[in-house]
């Protein structure tokens, strides 16, 4: 069982990539982020034609999650973790969904970038992790096999960035955010990428600003963190970098991790 995580940066925009590297690669769960589009313009039927079925939570122009199941429709747990935007009657933006798929609990999360730091934004992405990190407690406390997965805004270590100097004001690297992730994996998740490319050096985002794709300036900001039920069986993990180079491509590449029936 393959599970993927893909933040597509608009799906009307990359619905070719994005049928093709289902098609490619067939994940047997694929989440998306950054789907930018209102529930009623989600292109269900697309995904329909290739043997795949959705649930999608969705938000004009920004933001959005959708889960992606091959064969069998996700049965949704929740939608949004209870917290507002930073901007005063805002209401909660469309950043996490949460299903079952094949007896797999499936988490899927886009986390606030957080930028500009300081500000109400950062303070924002932080009261966001710390709902997140609830949730996932009480996950936890089911004692399921789960994946907690998507865009995380956070560069876990030095290790997983291309230059720590030219990131160290960013959001993304703050002491703050990297703790309050560090707090998840304490409670006893496992970071699939990381465990199995302990040295570093694994990117899934690439700027589209000053080549950065092409002079391999990327970090690590995509994220699956597996319960012990599931960690267990994980045989692979890894990130499909070529599809950041193909044409009208997103920013992110998808990142896998493969788990033994």
């Amino acid at each position: 069982m393959r599970i993927a995580s893909f933040n597509i940066n608009g799906i009307k925009a990359r619905l070719p990539r994005l049928i093709e590297w289902l098609e490619e690669t067939r994940p047997s769960v694929a989440c998306l982020q950054e789907i930018k589009t209102m529930d009623e313009g989600f292109p269900a039927e697309e995904f329909e034609k290739i043997g795949y079925q959705a649930i999608w939570h969705g938000q004009k122009s920004f933001n959005g999650v959708a889960i992606l199941a091959d064969g069998t429709k996700p049965v949704e747990i929740k939608r949004g973790l209870g917290i507002d935007g930073p901007k005063d009657g805002e209401g909660e933006q469309a950043r996490y969904l949460e299903a079952e798929v094949n007896g797999v609990r499936i988490c899927n999360l886009y986390l606030p970038n957080g930028n500009p730091h300081p500000g109400p934004k950062f303070d924002y992405k932080l009261a966001w992790m710390e709902k997140l990190r609830s949730r996932m407690k009480e996950i936890w406390a089911e004692e399921v096999p789960a994946v907690v997965l998507g865009d995380y805004n956070v560069i876990p270590e030095d290790k997983d960035v291309w230059s720590p100097k030219a990131m160290a004001s960013d959001a993304l690297m703050q002491p703050e955010s990297r703790d309050a992730y560090k707090r998840m994996l304490a409670d006893g998740w496992t970071d699939a990428i990381d465990t199995l490319n302990p040295r570093g050096g694994v990117w899934t985002y690439w700027d589209y600003q000053a080549g950065a794709w092409q002079r391999d300036h990327g970090f690590r900001i995509d994220h699956l963190l597996l319960s012990p039920e599931l960690a267990d069986r994980m045989t692979a993990a890894g990130v499909d970098k070529e599809y950041r180079g193909r044409e009208k491509a997103s920013d992110h590449t998808p990142v896998w991790v493969e788990i033994a029936d």
